[in-house]
C-alpha cells in the first residue's frame, strides 16, 4: 500500500530531481533512446557484426576503451553481443549509465546520428528530471546538490509554518510531475509560499509580496538591492505570461522557469527563516 506521502503526490526533493540516483523510468527510456538511435538499424542490416562497419567500429571500441575487454571475445553474431550490450547496461550502475550513453554518443562513426541521439537524451533527461544534460557531447550536471539543499532545507525548516510548507510541497509536486507537469501553478505556489512566510513574520494577513516586504524590512533588516530584485520577482509573476491573470491561454513557460522560482523562492524563505530568528521573531 502506498503512503500517505505517495498517495498526495509529495515526493522527497532527490527523487524528483534524479543527481545521485536513476529510476526506472529514466534508465529504460534512456535504452529506448539507443534502441532508436543505433540497435534498430543494426537489426535490419545486420545478422553478424561485420556486416555494418559502423556497428563493428562502435562495438570494438566499446570493448577495447570502455568495457576494456579483450577484442577477441567479442561475439560475431550480432544479436549475441547486443544482448550482452544490454545486459551490461541494466545491471551497472546509475553513474555508468551516464557514461554508457556518453560513449556511445561520442564514438559511434556517423556524427549526424550522434546528435541525434543526444538531443533524443537530452529531451528525456528534461521530461524525467535528470540533472544531467547533454553539453557539447559531454554529460554535464546542470543542477547542482546546493540548489536542492535550498529546497530540501526550506521545507525542512518550515515544518512549523504549515501554510508555507504547502505552498513549497505543492510547487515540488506541481514541477515534479512527470506526466503532467504545471509549470504555471507550481511558480504561483513558490511565491505564495513566499508570501505565507512574510505573513507570519509581519503579522498581516492577504496581503501581497510587495507590500508585506515593505512591513518585513521594518522588524527583519533586509538588504536594499535584495528587497528589490524580490519585488521584480513577484511583478514577473503578477504579469508575464498572465501567471495569475491569466492574461494568456496558454502561458509560455518552461520548466526552467518553475525550477529557478522554486530554487529562488526556497533560498529567499531560508534567508528570511535565519533573519527572524536572530530578531527574535516567533514564527510557529
Amino acid at each position: 500500500m502506498k503512503s500517505f506521502s505517495q498517495r498526495a503526490g509529495f515526493k522527497p526533493v532527490k527523487s524528483a530531481v534524479q543527481v545521485d540516483s536513476m529510476d526506472s523510468d529514466l534508465r529504460n527510456k534512456l535504452w529506448n533512446a539507443l534502441t532508436m538511435s543505433y540497435w534498430d538499424s543494426a537489426d535490419k542490416t545486420a545478422t553478424w557484426i561485420g556486416e555494418n562497419e559502423n556497428l563493428e567500429i562502435l562495438i570494438n571500441r566499446l570493448w577495447h576503451n570502455f568495457y576494456r575487454r579483450p577484442v577477441d571475445t567479442i561475439a560475431r553474431y550480432w544479436q549475441t553481443t547486443r544482448e550482452e550490450v544490454r545486459k551490461y547496461y541494466f545491471a551497472c550502475s546509475w553513474n555508468e549509465v551516464y557514461d554508457f550513453i556518453e560513449f556511445v554518443g561520442e564514438n559511434y562513426p556517423d556524427e549526424a546520428k550522434n546528435l541525434r541521439f543526444q538531443e533524443l537524451c537530452n529531451s528525456i533527461l528534461e521530461k524525467e528530471l535528470s540533472a544531467y544534460r547533454f553539453v557539447n557531447k559531454v554529460i554535464t550536471q546542470i543542477t547542482s546538490k546546493i540548489e536542492i539543499s535550498e529546497i530540501e532545507d526550506a521545507i525542512n525548516g518550515t515544518q512549523k509554518m504549515q501554510t508555507v510548507k504547502v505552498h513549497l510541497e505543492t510547487s515540488l509536486t506541481l514541477l515534479s510531475d512527470r506526466k503532467t507537469p504545471d509549470y504555471r501553478n507550481s511558480i504561483k505556489e513558490s511565491i505564495s509560499a513566499v508570501e505565507a512566510l512574510c505573513n507570519l513574520i509581519s503579522g498581516s494577513e492577504k496581503t501581497t509580496l510587495g507590500k508585506v516586504l515593505s512591513i518585513v524590512e521594518d522588524k527583519v533588516p533586509l538588504h536594499a538591492a535584495l528587497k528589490q530584485a524580490f519585488e521584480k520577482l513577484y511583478g514577473f509573476t503578477s504579469d508575464s505570461d498572465g501567471i495569475r491573470h491569466a492574461l494568456l491561454e496558454l502561458p509560455n513557460l518552461a520548466q526552467e522557469d518553475a525550477k529557478f522560482m522554486l530554487i529562488t523562492c526556497s533560498a529567499f524563505i531560508n534567508y528570511l527563516v535565519t533573519k527572524a530568528a536572530k530578531a527574535k521573531i516567533n514564527l510557529s
